[in-house]
């Protein structure tokens, strides 16, 4: 029966050829529209590590001074070095990392590069981290291994770089045992990151939502003892300037530090844990604000910092208002056609068709109506995605379509052809033979 109701919509389109095409058009642009906007949102918005976000941990603790306190305020977003070296040393969860983001020289000649021999130095942006970087944030080796704690401790000399950057420096992505220099110190590279850009950039957003991943790692340890600098936001709340924000003793927060909690049992746990640590150094001088750690997982994390630009959401609820509006419109045309055709509808129903079969019939119609406006949809969506990937924005070269997405748009085609199908199918079947029939 199916096959027959195919049949019929498409004689029906063929017939007036134009009216359909102004409703695959509509559905089209309206689909088009909602789910260029869709993707890009899921892709601002989305989970950046769903099997695990709820296990990981953003930590916060109030350092700074009484005299700068905000009534019901957070702490300040990052950890001084005493604090996250406290809580590495202690290492109450499955996994803890302390870190921070730089921008660092890289110098082809010095790291005996021969694919890049000509090139001059350039910056290159790294990432120095404790040993369970890799491991709590699922970052992909291609090649070798990262540092382990003994060596972050023994501030060992090794270095993680992208495929890209192996790439670049020694024309292929193995690398294992070369050297890399990095202004004028030498580290040896142990491990090849793969390609890996985490988004949102999660795990540090004082360098930005939505940038790539590093393209350098190294144990933390060893930058500190190498002098290899840092970059993003630092918080100092000393009264004289502090002539180096990046000593132990240093009233300067600037290390994010996460940790890794196997249940929300182990996080009530760690963070009682980290009320007792508050009150310990406000007992000893350190703290002046009352004891108000957080201990934040990554959705509530970025929901907190606010990562989705306003906008994003503004053109969301905009194309779906626009989608409402060409199915409103499709919804129009369907009657009017509906309204032209009840002269056969009274012919069908007096040789016997039911009003469940010319519900149907008009509503197989729609559906047809929904796939080809879903095609054309669909190459829209790819067009505007494209587009949007000519931005210079950080997050524009996530706009892509992947799989779900594509399936996703020919089932919002579908379905909202559908939707729009029902009024005129209902009002179809409720067309009276007699009166048609007398009526021609």
């Amino acid at each position: 029966m199916l096959s027959y109701y195919l049949t019929l919509a498409l004689r029906s389109l063929r017939r007036s050829p134009a009216l359909s095409a102004l409703m695959v058009i509509a559905i089209a642009l309206g689909v088009g529209a909602s789910m260029t906007t869709l993707t890009l949102f899921r892709v601002l918005a989305g989970d950046p590590i769903p099997h695990k976000s709820a296990q990981l941990f953003n930590v916060q603790l109030d350092a700074e001074r009484l005299l700068s306190m905000t009534p019901g305020g957070d702490p300040t977003l990052q950890l001084t070095r005493f604090d996250a070296e406290a809580l590495l040393r202690e290492a109450r969860g499955l996994r803890q990392v302390m870190m921070t983001g730089a921008q660092i020289a890289v110098d082809p000649a010095g790291s005996a590069a021969p694919a890049s021999a000509a090139l001059p130095p350039f910056m290159a942006s790294a990432r120095w981290a404790s040993s369970d970087f890799f491991a709590m944030f699922e970052a992909p080796l291609l090649h070798g291994r990262s540092w382990s704690a003994a060596e972050d401790q023994a501030k060992a000399r090794v270095a993680v770089v992208s495929r890209a950057l192996a790439e670049q420096l020694f024309g292929q992505s193995d690398a294992l045992g070369r050297t890399l220099r990095l202004r004028d110190k030498d580290l040896t590279i142990i491990g090849v990151l793969a390609d890996w850009r985490p988004a949102p950039h999660y795990f540090d957003l004082t360098l930005g939502a939505y940038e790539s991943a590093a393209q350098i790692f190294a144990p933390l340890q060893t930058a500190l003892d190498l002098d290899l600098g840092r970059s993003g936001d630092t918080t100092c709340w000393a009264t004289a300037q502090v002539p180096d924000t990046s000593a132990l003793n240093a009233p300067c927060a600037w290390l994010q530090y996460w940790v890794e909690l196997k249940d929300p049992t182990a996080a009530a746990d760690y963070l009682a844990y980290l009320q007792r640590y508050s009150e310990q150094q406000r007992s000893v001088g350190r703290f002046e604000r009352p004891s108000n750690p957080r201990l934040t997982p990554v959705m509530q994390w970025l929901a907190k910092r606010q990562v989705v630009p306003s906008d994003i959401r503004l053109q969301l609820w905009l194309a779906l208002g626009f989608l409402l509006v060409c199915l409103s419109n499709t919804v129009g045309l369907l009657l009017a056609k509906c309204l032209r055709r009840s002269g056969e509808i009274g012919v069908r129903r007096a040789l016997g068709a039911s009003k469940r079969a010319i519900f149907w019939q008009f509503l197989v119609e729609a559906g047809v109506l929904g796939l080809a406006g879903g095609l054309l949809g669909l190459a829209l969506t790819w067009a505007g995605l494209a587009a949007i990937r000519l931005n210079p924005t950080p997050y524009a070269q996530l706009a892509q379509l992947d799989w779900a997405m594509l399936s996703a748009t020919l089932a919002v085609a579908l379905a909202a052809a559908l939707a729009a199908g029902l009024l005129p199918a209902w009002r179809a079947c409720q067309i009276t033979p007699a009166i048609q029939l007398k009526a021609q």
